[in-house]
C-alpha cells in the first residue's frame, strides 16, 4: 500500500450523502455503516492489471513512494497520477459550486470525501476532449463541476487533467459510491448471495456477490455508461457564467444541462469511453476472427460494448440462423418444384396453361408453398426471438429497468417548476404543446416526404413504360438491358430521399421536446419506420395489387436484392478494409511504450460510431422482402443469408477497429424495433394471402369452377381472416418468455414488495423513537 491509512482515508466519519442516508437505516438495525474489513475492501475495490490495456500505465514519479527513474519517466512523457496501479484519490469535502472544487494539481486525481470510496487504484473510464484553445480557468471550472456533489449540481466523479492543466483533455473515473448509487437508480439487477438475480439496493449492498470489486460487480460498459449518465445529469443550481467564455455563450441558466451547454458552446468536442486494448483484442479473436459461420460471444459483447450493441448482434445472429429454413426451401423450390407461371398475371394468347397432373387437377404450386411457409415462418421467428430476448434480459440483469422518474434527458427544455410527481425542481413542458407540435408540424412534414415517394414512384412507372415501348420497337440487347435502368434509378432515388428524411425526422423529434430518452427514441424511430415502409414497399405493393403484374414484381424485387447486396458488400467489406489499411494505420501502429497521451489522442481521433439505426433499418427492409414478397422470388432468403453471414463479421470489425467506442445504455429488449418487426410479420399474412389470390394456379382453379370476381373476393377475405386467426393462435401457444424467466421475474417483484414493506416499518420505528429521545 503506497499511502498509510491516515494519509489516504482521512476521517472515517466523512461520508457522502448517499452513504450517510444508508448508514442511518443500518444503525437502526444495529449494523455498522462500514462493516469490519472495510479497509481491506477499500484497497481492493478497484483492481487493475500491472500494464493497463489502454496505454495508461502512468506512474506517479512525483510522489507516492514508487521508485522510478525520473529520466526514464520524462523520456516516456508519463502523465503523472494516471497510473492504474498507483492512482490515488484523495479526501476533499465539496459542498457546492460557488467556490471551485479543489484539484490537487496536474499530477493527481480530484479528491473524494467518503472513506469507502478511497482507493489506491482508480480506473480511467472516459476521455473528455476539450477545445484546443481552452483556457485553464475554464478547464478548472469543468473539473470542479464534474467532481462536485450531486446536490450541488455536479456528477460526484473523479477527474484528472491529463498531461497538464493547459491540455485539451480530461480523464474521468467513478468512485465506488457513485457506481452503486446509479446502479440502484437505473434498476439494474445483480447476483444476490443466493445466486439469483435481484434488483440492486444500496442499503442491502453487502448481500450481493462481488460487491467489493467493481470490475466484477459491474461490466466495463455499465461503468462507462454510469459516468455518461452522471455527466448528462449535471444541472446548474442558479444562473451563472462559465469562466473564460464570453456571454452569451458562457451564460448558464438555472437547471440547464451543463454538459449540453458546454457542447453547444464548442468547449467540449467529444466524450469517449476508453478502450481496454487487451480485452478488445481477446474479444476480436472470439468474434470477427472466429472461423465458425455463426455463434457469437454475446456475454463478452455485452460486458464490453453494452446492452444496445449486444441485443443488435444477438438479433442479427438469431435472424441469420433462422434464414436457413427459408433459404433451403427457396433453393428446393427454384430447382426442383415447378415454378409459378407469373406471366399469367398478364395473360396473352401464347401463355402456356399451368401444368396439370394425371387426375386433371393443377400441380402443386411453388408459389403457394412459399407463401404459406413465409406466413408461418415470420410468426414463429418473432415469437421465438421474444423468448430469447427475455432470457437475455434476465441474464444481463436489465428486465427491471426504471426511467420514468429519472432526471430529464439533456435536450429537454421548458419552464422551471416543481414536478408534481417527484417534487423535484426541473424544467416542465405541457403535453398539449407537444401534441400541437406533432399535429401541426411533424405530421405535415412527414406527409410531404411521403408525397415525394409517390412522385418518385410515378417517375419510375413513366420511364419504365417509355423504355419498355422502346424495347418493343427495337428488340436489341441494349434496350433489353436498359429495362433495368428505371428500377436502379428509383432505388438510388429512394436511398437518397431516405437519408435526407432521417435528418429531418431527427430535427422534428428534437422540436417535439420529449422528456425521457425512451420517448424520444420511440417517436424518432416511428417517424423513420413509417417513411421506410412507404419508401421501400409502396412500389412493390402497387405492382402486386394494382397492376397485378407478377413478372414486373419479380424483376423489381430481384433488382432490389441484387443492387442492395452489391452496395452493401462494397460499403461493409471494401470500404472498412480501405479505411483500416490507409487511414487508421498510424494509430494502429502505436506501441505500448509510446507516450500515453498519444494513445489517448489516437482513441479520440477516431470517428464517432454512427449508431445502429441504419443497421436495424437494413434488417427491417430485408425482413419485409422475405416475409411479404418472397413467394414471388424464392431466392430471396438465400441471397439474404449470404449477405448476413458477412454482415456479422464486418459490423463487428468496424465496431472494434474503425470507430470510437460508443456509450451503450442498459436495455431490456430491442424496443420499438421489435414492434416494427412484429407489425411486418402481421402484414405478411395479408400480403401473402392476396398474392395467393393472384397466383396463376388459384386463378386457373377459380376460372374452371366458374366463380365470379365478387365470390372470389369474399373467399379471399375469409381465407385471410382464417390465416390471421392461425397466426394469433400460434403467437398465443408460444409464450413471450420462458417459464423460468417468468418465475424469476415474479420472485423479484415479490421480494421488492417485501423489502419496501420492511423499509416502511423501519422508518415508522425510527419516527416513533425520535419524540422519545427529544
Amino acid at each position: 500500500m503506497l499511502f498509510s491509512k491516515t494519509n489516504v482515508a482521512g476521517s472515517r466519519t466523512q461520508m457522502c450523502s448517499y452513504c450517510r442516508r444508508a448508514s442511518t437505516i443500518r444503525k437502526n438495525e444495529n449494523v455498522l455503516p462500514h462493516p469490519k474489513g472495510w479497509e481491506e475492501r477499500r484497497s481492493t475495490a478497484f483492481f487493475f492489471p500491472s500494464k493497463p490495456a489502454n496505454g495508461l500505465a502512468l506512474n506517479r514519479y512525483t510522489g507516492g513512494g514508487v521508485n522510478i527513474n525520473k529520466t526514464q519517466a520524462l523520456r516516456q512523457k508519463k502523465v503523472p497520477g494516471l497510473d492504474r496501479d498507483t492512482m490515488t484519490s484523495q479526501k476533499e469535502p465539496q459542498e457546492g459550486l460557488s467556490a471551485p472544487a479543489k484539484v490537487t494539481g496536474p499530477s493527481s486525481w480530484s479528491r473524494v470525501s467518503c472513506p469507502c470510496c478511497i482507493s489506491n487504484h482508480i480506473e480511467p473510464l472516459v476521455l473528455i476532449q476539450l477545445a484546443e484553445n481552452i483556457q485553464p480557468i475554464t478547464k478548472q471550472w469543468i473539473m470542479s463541476v464534474i467532481s462536485a456533489p450531486v446536490k450541488a449540481g455536479g456528477a460526484q466523479l473523479l477527474v484528472h487533467p491529463g498531461e497538464d492543466m493547459k491540455g485539451d483533455m480530461i480523464v474521468v473515473a467513478a468512485p465506488r459510491c457513485t457506481l452503486l448509487r446509479v446502479t440502484e437508480d437505473l434498476g439494474l439487477c445483480k447476483t444476490y448471495q443466493d445466486g439469483n438475480m435481484t434488483a440492486f439496493s444500496f442499503e442491502d449492498r453487502d448481500n450481493f456477490c462481488n460487491i467489493d470489486n467493481m470490475q466484477q460487480f459491474l461490466t466495463l460498459a455499465e461503468r462507462q455508461y454510469i459516468i455518461k449518465h452522471e455527466l448528462d445529469s449535471m444541472r446548474a443550481i442558479e444562473d451563472q457564467r462559465i469562466p473564460g467564455i464570453p456571454a452569451p455563450k458562457g451564460k448558464l441558466k438555472a437547471r440547464a444541462s451543463i454538459l449540453q451547454k458546454l457542447e453547444k458552446a464548442g468547449v467540449i468536442r467529444n466524450i469517449t469511453p476508453l478502450h481496454e486494448q487487451k480485452l478488445l483484442s481477446a474479444l476480436g479473436k472470439q468474434w470477427y476472427s472466429h472461423k465458425s459461420l455463426w455463434g457469437q460471444p454475446l456475454d463478452s459483447i455485452h460486458a464490453y460494448f453494452g446492452g444496445t450493441i449486444a441485443y443488435y448482434f444477438s438479433f442479427l445472429d438469431f435472424y441469420t440462423l433462422s434464414l436457413f429454413p427459408p433459404a433451403i426451401l427457396g433453393l428446393f423450390i427454384t430447382f426442383f418444384l415447378p415454378s409459378a407461371n407469373f406471366s399469367s398475371g398478364n395473360k396473352t394468347e401464347s401463355a402456356p396453361a399451368p401444368p396439370k397432373d394425371h387426375d386433371g387437377q393443377p400441380s402443386v404450386s411453388s408459389y403457394m408453398v412459399q407463401a404459406v411457409f413465409s406466413m408461418l415462418w415470420s410468426t414463429v421467428f418473432m415469437e421465438l426471438w421474444k423468448r430469447r430476448s427475455a432470457a437475455l434480459s434476465y441474464r444481463w440483469g436489465t428486465f427491471n429497468l426504471a426511467e420514468q422518474f429519472q432526471e430529464p434527458r439533456p435536450g429537454f427544455h421548458g419552464e422551471l417548476s416543481t414536478n408534481p410527481v417527484t417534487g423535484r425542481l426541473e424544467p416542465l413542458f405541457p403535453e398539449w404543446k407537444r401534441r400541437l407540435r406533432i399535429g401541426l408540424v411533424s405530421l405535415p412534414v412527414v406527409g410531404v416526404f411521403l408525397g415525394l415517394v409517390v412522385m418518385g414512384m410515378a417517375g419510375f412507372y413513366f420511364f419504365e413504360r417509355l423504355i419498355s415501348n422502346w424495347h418493343k420497337a427495337s428488340g436489341s440487347y441494349f434496350t433489353a438491358a436498359l429495362q433495368y435502368l428505371p428500377s436502379i434509378a428509383h432505388i438510388v432515388y429512394t436511398n437518397v430521399l431516405g437519408n435526407i428524411y432521417r435528418n429531418v425526422a431527427l430535427q422534428l423529434t428534437e422540436a417535439e421536446n420529449h422528456r425521457e430518452e425512451s420517448s424520444f427514441d420511440y417517436h424518432h424511430t416511428t417517424k423513420v419506420l413509417v417513411f421506410t415502409f412507404f419508401n421501400n414497399f409502396a412500389v412493390l405493393f402497387h405492382i402486386a395489387f394494382f397492376k397485378e403484374d407478377m413478372p414486373l414484381l419479380r424483376k423489381r424485387l430481384s433488382s432490389l436484392l441484387i443492387v442492395t447486396q452489391v452496395v452493401n458488400q462494397f460499403t461493409e467489406v471494401v470500404v472498412p478494409f480501405l479505411v483500416d489499411r490507409f487511414i487508421t494505420s498510424a494509430d494502429r501502429n502505436l506501441k505500448e511504450d509510446d507516450p500515453e497521451v498519444d494513445h489517448l489522442q489516437a482513441q479520440g481521433s477516431l470517428p464517432a460510431f454512427p449508431g445502429l439505426f441504419a443497421e436495424y433499418i437494413e434488417l427491417l427492409v430485408q425482413f419485409g422482402y422475405l416475409s411479404l414478397f418472397s413467394c414471388v422470388y424464392p431466392l430471396t432468403a438465400p441471397l439474404l443469408l449470404l449477405n448476413n453471414l458477412t454482415e456479422i463479421r464486418t459490423d463487428a470489425y468496424k465496431l472494434c477497429k474503425l470507430f470510437n467506442k460508443p456509450f451503450s445504455a442498459p436495455v431490456a429488449n430491442m424496443g420499438v424495433w421489435q414492434t416494427a418487426f412484429e407489425v411486418l410479420s402481421f402484414i405478411s399474412v395479408m400480403s401473402n394471402c392476396w398474392l395467393l389470390l393472384l397466383s396463376p394456379h388459384v386463378k386457373e382453379l377459380t376460372e374452371d369452377a366458374g366463380f365470379s370476381s365478387s365470390k372470389v373476393l369474399v373467399i379471399a377475405v375469409i381465407v385471410e381472416h382464417a390465416l390471421i386467426m392461425v397466426k394469433m393462435i400460434l403467437a398465443f401457444m408460444i409464450p413471450d418468455e420462458p417459464d423460468w424467466v417468468r418465475i424469476k421475474r415474479e420472485q423479484i417483484e415479490y421480494h421488492s414488495m417485501q423489502a419496501l414493506k420492511k423499509q416502511r416499518i423501519m422508518r415508522c420505528r425510527v419516527e416513533d423513537k425520535v419524540p422519545l429521545k427529544a
